[in-house]
């Protein structure tokens, strides 16, 4: 197949002038332009109520400080929304009318939830896991309680794992695994883009379903935006691809920013899975330069948990389907070297749990003797600043690998900020120094590990789909502690000199970029 020809048709939509256009920031120009207008307008025309105007704005700017104190929005979102609206208060008020109407996105949040509560019991907990997890003191079983308040996630000891250090490795492994398809393929991804990783997967994907596969591809709207050209998905049901954009951003209307479908997901026969920080682009696999080498991390499943994953994708593809169809398998797939249990989780924005932070936070609150993360951003809320805080005061081994290049320079301004706070409880901090950290990665105690797509930032854990693996004494919670152990021999250690020491651009921008965090 000539690669070149059948995998490069059309350049996609680059450039800042486009993200401007469909991005929230233009919506919050608009508001303050509207606001110096009414200004403008009051003195020029109506100099004598500008004192009656003057009180109009104090008691709005009471009311909704008051109405925002007492919405359930989280805390820091609450002081963000707070400053902004005693500082523009017209302005302020009508972005957050905005946000909350979520103008393009009420047909998404009316379909997901519908589709996640059809299909809440679709998957069986296996009978004999949760005794076992009753005894052993772990909080694995109350974690399990907790998950299923949001969504269909059994805990498996049915299930093989193998981790993977890097898109490199992970690609081998999905290249082969996509050769046995014989039933489908279902592939969900927040990133494609044209290139040697997407061409070696298409070209494998497009001779399926000439065999008679059922192949589906759905990637994150944004994509389109920058990693494609619009409407690659009609290009793709050329070659006989079921395939889509989950949410298409429209100018405006809708933010680039929110209800992202962040997921990376690939199911092959509901017998094997892949999840991790690695989309379908050559940056990923290091075949491209963009911030230095590439640091990620991967995760298959064989057995059980694949069916967990199974669901998961047919969810959200079902979200915009006029008559939803589920392929629910009825026996699991026997695994050849099951180890520990797996738990497949779903985080959504649509619901009032924050499950990717509770899952976090759970292992940070139980650990005795360490907690080891790679993430490539670092934007907390108090809380769970507070238990990274907590477990290093307890003497919990707390490290933190973040990049060392930096992709976009405001988030690693922002996670700066945080770095004085946590030394001083004694928290470790290190940065990748040879490039970007893009893995998603806690272990705990050589006991637990989490590998998914779910950051260390409001976007992962407030207003993006996500999912993960929670492992617990498998043999892959011991290769990605090793993972981190080879990371770190390659950072730099961030110390109270390096901290004193650092550009002035991110120690003022980290400051001022503070108070809007939850917006980022």
């Amino acid at each position: 197949m000539n690669e070149e020809k059948v995998f490069r048709l059309a350049k996609p939509v680059r450039g800042g002038i486009m993200r401007l256009v469909f991005s929230r920031f233009l919506i919050i120009v608009l508001l303050l332009v509207l606001q110096v207008g009414i200004l403008a307008t009051l003195y020029g025309w109506l100099k004598e109520y500008i004192p009656h105007f003057t009180v109009a704005i104090g008691v709005f700017t009471i009311v909704m400080v008051i109405y925002l104190f007492n919405s359930p929005m989280d805390p820091a979102g609450k002081l963000t929304w707070m400053f902004l609206i005693s500082v523009v208060p017209i302005s302020g008020a009508f972005l957050l009318l905005f946000t909350q109407a979520n103008a393009g996105q009420r047909l998404v949040r009316k379909r997901a939830a519908l589709m996640v509560e059809e299909t809440r019991h679709a998957l069986a907990q296996p009978p004999v896991v949760l005794p076992r997890l009753e005894k052993d003191g772990s909080g694995t079983d109350d974690l399990n309680r907790y998950l299923n308040r949001s969504g269909c996630f059994p805990v498996y000891a049915d299930t093989e794992s193998r981790y993977f250090p890097g898109g490199e490795e992970m690609l081998d492994a999905i290249l082969a695994e996509l050769e046995k398809a014989e039933r489908y393929i279902f592939l969900e991804f927040f990133i494609l883009q044209e290139g040697y990783m997407w061409g070696k997967v298409l070209e494998i994907l497009t001779r399926k379903v000439r065999e008679g596969v059922d192949v589906r591809v759905m990637y994150d709207g944004m994509c389109e935006m920058k990693q494609l050209p619009f409407g690659y998905a009609k290009l793709l049901r050329g070659y006989g691809i079921r395939a889509k954009a989950f949410s298409p951003i429209r100018p405006v209307v809708s933010s680039h920013y929110n209800y992202r479908d962040h997921r990376k997901i690939l199911v092959i026969d509901g017998t094997t899975a892949f999840t991790g920080g690695v989309n379908l682009s050559d940056e990923y696999i290091n075949r491209v330069e963009l911030f230095g080498r590439w640091k990620d991390a991967g995760l298959m499943v064989r057995g059980g948990a694949a069916r967990s994953f199974s669901l998961m994708f047919q969810q959200m593809w079902n979200i915009d389907e006029k008559e939803p169809t589920w392929i629910l398998e009825k026996e699991d797939a026997p695994a050849e070297h099951p180890s520990g249990y797996v738990m497949p989780f779903a985080d959504s924005p649509l619901d009032s749990d924050k499950v990717g932070e509770s899952v976090y936070m759970d292992i940070l609150y139980r650990a005795t003797d360490y907690v080891h993360i790679m993430t490539p951003y670092l934007i907390l809320d108090g809380e769970l600043e507070t238990a990274l805080r907590y477990a290093a005061q307890r003497g919990v081994d707390v490290k933190l690998i973040l990049p060392g290049i930096p992709d976009k320079k405001l988030a690693y301004a922002l996670a700066k900020s945080h770095y004085r706070s946590l030394l001083e409880a004694g928290v470790k901090i290190y940065e990748f120094t040879p490039g970007f950290v893009h893995a998603k990665v806690f272990t705990s105690d050589d006991q637990k590990a989490v590998v998914g797509t779910i950051n260390l930032d409001y976007r992962s854990l407030y207003h993006h789909f996500e999912c993960a693996a929670y492992l617990y004494r498998t043999d892959s919670v011991r290769d990605a502690e090793v993972d981190f152990q080879n990371t770190l021999v390659q950072c730099r250690a961030v110390t109270e000199e390096s901290i004193r020491h650092e550009k002035p651009f991110y120690k003022v921008t980290g400051r001022l970029m503070k108070f809007v965090a939850p917006l980022m």
